[in-house]
């Protein structure tokens, strides 16, 4: 995920190097959650990623029609891996606080404390007031 600019000076300066090291040799170009392989371009179903090259040897090797779960009107990704820090503090990079994440794990694992931090930024912009506001 990009560094939001008032956060980069919360990073050190060789995060990049840290970032793929991370993501490239500890995690293989991989998912460390769910395994998914980096640039894979493909589909979700449910908690399965399908690439495409995937589904057409499925597709080939067991008659299998992997497209036909797939909404019409869904369109196909492509995975970039991102490196999350567990702790959610940028400036903790210890090894074991990071993890090389697809963008589907890690909005994921990051989605309570996103809405924890929207709330606040909410109270402190409008105050308890918004909540009674229809």
């Amino acid at each position: 995920m990009p560094i939001k600019p008032e956060n980069k000076k919360l990073y050190p300066k060789n995060w990049k190097e840290i970032s793929l090291y991370i993501r490239k040799e500890r995690a293989s170009g991989k998912c460390e959650f769910c395994g998914v392989e980096n640039y894979s371009v493909g589909h979700w179903v449910e908690d399965k990623f399908f690439a495409t090259n995937e589904a057409i040897r499925m597709n080939e090797m067991y008659g299998l029609n992997v497209y036909e779960s797939i909404p019409e009107n869904k369109d196909f990704v492509k995975v970039v891996l991102t490196v999350a820090h567990l702790d959610h503090n940028p400036s903790n990079c210890d090894y074991s606080n990071l993890r090389a994440l697809c963008q589907r794990c890690h909005l994921r694992y990051d989605a309570k404390h996103h809405a924890t931090t929207a709330r606040q930024t909410r109270d402190k912009k409008y105050g308890i007031q918004y909540l009674f506001q229809s």
